[in-house]
């Protein structure tokens, strides 16, 4: 694929139509390499590095709580919400508005035609995590969540971005990690496509853009993240929707 900065709307949506739409309708997920090419992939990452040495990251919330059972041990990643419109996000925001130029492509071909908004939501590593709405749901904001899973074995126990449709529908998922080695730095997301016998390892690859429904037909999990290399604090980085 080529560098984004020289592609046109009219590929973009040639791009969602002929690779992302069929491949959600058949698979429930799909995943596109060299997004943004190696400056403009390489500008959002310093712009989330940045963030993450200016503390702006905390940890991920959970929704309730189970007794005698550690944050940690279920969610081990550092989070932060951006809308792209913050100063020194400027890469981020022209990823964020070219993955808006798909999901507005493929609402119009996909099962749930009302895919408008952008919402929060609490899920996912040295990545950029972003969820899409029925426009008909509240709108909880134009944000995407940064998350960094650090070095230390941390990740995210089998889960569901939105088991009680809550309206989110398709969530997508940029990530940032340089020299990944899912053997030996672990940090792949598993997804287990509903009413399947397969699993779908995804491996958190620099300039990889994700896409998948966020209900129950993809309950999926995080593994744990090793990696020894990327930041002086061994960190694996996401940046998506939720």
């Amino acid at each position: 694929m080529p560098f984004i900065e020289h592609v046109s709307d009219a590929d973009l949506e040639r791009l969602a139509l002929e690779r992302v739409v069929p491949a959600l309708q058949d698979f429930g997920f799909c995943y596109l390499d060299g997004v943004l090419g190696e400056v403009a992939g390489g500008a959002v990452l310093q712009q989330v590095i940045d963030m993450h040495r200016a503390g702006v990251l905390q940890d991920g919330l959970l929704v309730g709580s189970v007794p005698g059972v550690h944050r940690s041990s279920i969610r081990g990643d550092k989070i932060a919400w951006v809308s792209g419109s913050e100063r020194g996000c400027e890469a981020i925001n022209f990823l964020l508005n070219m993955i808006d130029k798909m999901i507005s492509v493929c609402a119009s071909r996909l099962e749930n035609k009302k895919i408008r908004e952008r919402s929060k939501s609490s899920d996912l590593f040295w990545a950029l995590s972003q969820g899409f709405r029925n426009q008909h749901t509240l709108q909880e904001g134009q944000e995407a969540m940064v998350a960094c899973y650090p070095g230390n074995g941390a990740g995210y126990v089998k889960h569901v971005d939105n088991p009680n449709s809550d309206g989110r529908c398709i969530t997508c998922i940029y990530y940032l990690n340089k020299d990944w080695s899912a053997k030996e730095h672990g940090g792949i997301l598993r997804i287990f496509p509903e009413g399947t016998s397969f699993v779908a390892d995804i491996e958190p690859l620099f300039d990889r853009l994700l896409f998948f429904w966020s209900d129950r037909r993809n309950p999926h999990e995080v593994q744990p993240s090793f990696n020894t290399r990327l930041l002086s604090e061994a960190e694996q980085l996401i940046f998506g929707r939720i």
